[in-house]
Formats: structure tokens, C-alpha cells, sequence
């Protein structure tokens, strides 16, 4: 066996292969309304991430997420006490006075009922939605978004930087954050609240300013935005490929996620829009000239990886379809089941955390 194929060796793992095992616990979330499901794919994912996340400053943006998702949770309840015109369930929790609304707000309300009924399913909601971003947060604790850029093709090179400056900015704000909080606690100064964020806030932003100017110089050094050789036709061959090839991928998502759809708008035409959009990349990049200096290897742990979050979405998808994946908080108010089948299935995502190997300045 090669040492690349070893979970053992200590290496840097392809971050796409960290962003498809993201991305398979998110679709896996996106399809289940169930709280005990979702908890469980947020305790794979903070699993995977506290095995295998390394000692760059992006390695603790999981917590960052999962605090943001707390927030989610919260506002999405308020909204729905307040804002909502649903009267769900008959376990009043209080009546509060109901303001009149103009008629082109026919949809909302202000005050009124609330019910446990209606909380409940503002929780799972926000749940869901929290989940979905915990995945994400996983994906930015556990891969190094500027290597992304190594792996995007040619022909969106330009795009590709711009997605990868995008990913960068929560991990380095953070990062910013906590290097100024600890110079000021080293100088006596350790206020919270309000005050402390203000004093905080300048010096955050300073450093974000600073780093996109270095930025800019870098990428203006390094010929970014140079025109390439590449013919009209070509050009036009390229962008209408990944035109219709985007929009056959919308319609066999929809033809995948609807049960009443017609059978050719599921996987044949998602296969045939992959296809084309494939075809299109590699047709635009033709004419672009890339080097790339140590390339990141995609061997068998990399295959383990994104297979894991592939079997959760494939697997959740057949079978988390019935009423154990979506539940509603109507009377009886019970605890929701877990099944579990659908436990054994979201639980192959934890496999990273032995598949992977250990990245190369090792674990906390």
C-alpha cells in the first residue's frame, strides 16, 4: 500500500473530499424534520471535526457555527410567535394583544395566540436550517479553502477565487478576532458586551482591510484576471454546454425530490446534465495555462471520505421518506421517534474520523 493510502500516514486530506462529506450530511439534513435525527448528524459532524481538525486558525470555526445556530434556532421561534398567522395546535402558552395589520399584510400577524404547537415546529425548523449550516461549518473547520483553488477547473478560474476569498473570510474574521482579544487581555483590558465588541470591532476591521490590499497586490502579481487565447467558438460552445447543462441538473433535482414528477426529470436527466456541465468546463479551459506547484493527491482516503457523506445523502434519501424523518408537533405532543435504520445510515459519516488520516500538525 502506498503511504498516501494509509489512514496512518499523516498528511493533508483533499479538502474537496471534506466539502462532498459536508455536503452529503447537509442533503441529509435538508430531507429530515425530525430534531433526534438532526441532533445526530450534528454530533457526527462535531465528531469527525474534533478528530480530525488540525491547529490553523480555520480548525475552530465549527464552534463559531454551531453558536450561530443556537441564534438560528432562536429567531426562527420568535418569528413564529410573533410574526406568523398559522394558529397551530390548542396548548396555549399565552395570549398576548394582537396589533391590526393593513390588508397587504394579510399573511402575518403581530401578537395573538402562541401555542406549543406552533413552537415546537419553529424548533424543528430551525433545527434543519441549523443543521444545514453546522455541515457547512464542518467543511470550514476541517479544509483549507485556498487549496480548494488548486482543484477548481480552468475554465472558472476566475470564479474559483472569488468562492474561496468568500469561504476565507468567517475562519481569518475569527481568527482576527481572537488575536486582538488576546493582545488586549495580555495589556489588562478584558471587557465584555457591548463595550468590549466596540473596542474589538476597529482593530478586526483594520486587519480585514490590510489583508484584502495584500490580497489584491498577490493576485495582481500573479496575472490574475490575464485574457487568454481562447476562440469565440469555443467560448460559446463552452457557456452553452454549461447552460443547458445546469438547467437539466435543476430539473432532475426536481424530478428527484418531487414523487409526482415524470420519471426522465429525475437521475437520467441529472446524469445528462452533469455530463454536459463537465463537457463544458473542460471544453472552456482548454485555452487556459495552469501550473500547479505539489499538487494534492486524491487517493484512498480521500474516496473513503466523500463516499461516506455519499452513502448518508443516497441512504437518508430511500430511507428517511416516511413519517419517521417528518414529524409535527400536533397533539399528542411526544417525543418524536428516532428509527433506527435511519441512525445506522446518518451514522456512516462518522467514519472519517478513522478513515481520514491525521493531518500533518497533528491533533489538539
Amino acid at each position: 500500500m502506498r503511504p498516501v493510502d494509509s489512514p496512518r500516514f499523516a498528511r493533508t486530506l483533499h479538502p474537496g473530499a471534506w466539502w462532498l462529506w459536508a455536503l452529503g450530511l447537509a442533503v441529509a439534513a435538508s430531507r429530515i424534520t425530525n430534531p433526534l435525527l438532526n441532533l445526530v448528524i450534528l454530533g457526527v459532524a462535531g465528531f469527525v471535526v474534533m478528530a480530525r481538525r488540525s491547529l490553523s486558525p480555520w480548525g475552530n470555526a465549527y464552534g463559531a457555527f454551531l453558536r450561530l445556530g443556537l441564534m438560528i434556532v432562536g429567531v426562527r421561534v420568535i418569528l413564529q410567535a410573533l410574526l406568523s398567522s398559522q394558529s397551530q395546535g390548542i396548548h396555549v402558552i399565552v395570549d398576548l394583544p394582537s396589533v391590526p395589520l393593513p390588508s397587504w399584510l394579510a399573511g402575518l400577524k403581530l401578537g395573538g395566540l402562541i401555542t406549543w404547537e406552533a413552537v415546537l415546529v419553529a424548533s424543528y425548523q430551525g433545527l434543519q436550517l441549523a443543521t444545514i449550516l453546522c455541515c457547512i461549518g464542518a467543511a470550514n473547520s476541517l479544509a483549507n479553502a485556498s487549496r480548494l483553488l488548486r482543484a477548481v477547473p480552468g475554465a472558472l478560474y476566475e470564479a474559483g477565487v472569488s468562492a474561496v476569498v468568500a469561504l476565507t473570510f468567517a475562519p481569518q474574521l475569527l481568527s482576527d478576532a481572537q488575536r486582538v482579544r488576546s493582545a488586549q487581555r495580555l495589556r489588562g483590558y478584558n471587557a465584555k458586551g457591548l463595550r468590549g465588541f466596540r473596542r474589538m470591532a476597529m482593530p478586526v476591521l483594520e486587519g480585514g482591510l490590510d489583508r484584502s490590499v495584500q490580497l489584491a497586490a498577490a493576485m495582481d502579481s500573479r496575472g490574475y484576471g490575464r485574457a487568454t487565447n481562447t476562440s469565440a467558438r469555443v467560448r460559446r460552445l463552452s457557456a452553452a454546454l454549461l447552460v443547458v447543462g445546469l438547467l437539466a441538473v435543476a430539473v432532475g433535482c426536481y424530478g428527484i425530490l418531487t414523487s409526482s414528477a415524470a420519471s426522465w426529470t429525475g437521475f437520467p436527466s441529472l446524469g445528462l446534465g452533469g455530463a454536459a456541465c463537465v463537457t463544458g468546463l473542460a471544453a472552456g479551459g482548454l485555452g487556459t495555462m495552469r501550473t500547479r506547484y505539489r499538487a494534492s493527491p486524491w487517493a484512498l482516503p480521500e474516496w473513503a471520505v466523500a463516499g461516506s457523506g455519499l452513502a448518508v445523502a443516497v441512504g437518508v434519501f430511500w430511507v428517511a421518506a416516511g413519517a419517521s424523518a417528518d414529524v409535527q408537533a400536533y397533539d399528542p405532543m411526544v417525543l418524536p421517534a428516532a428509527p433506527l435504520l435511519v441512525v445506522g445510515v446518518i451514522l456512516l459519516g462518522a467514519f472519517p474520523a478513522i478513515l481520514a488520516p491525521r493531518p500533518v500538525d497533528g491533533q489538539p
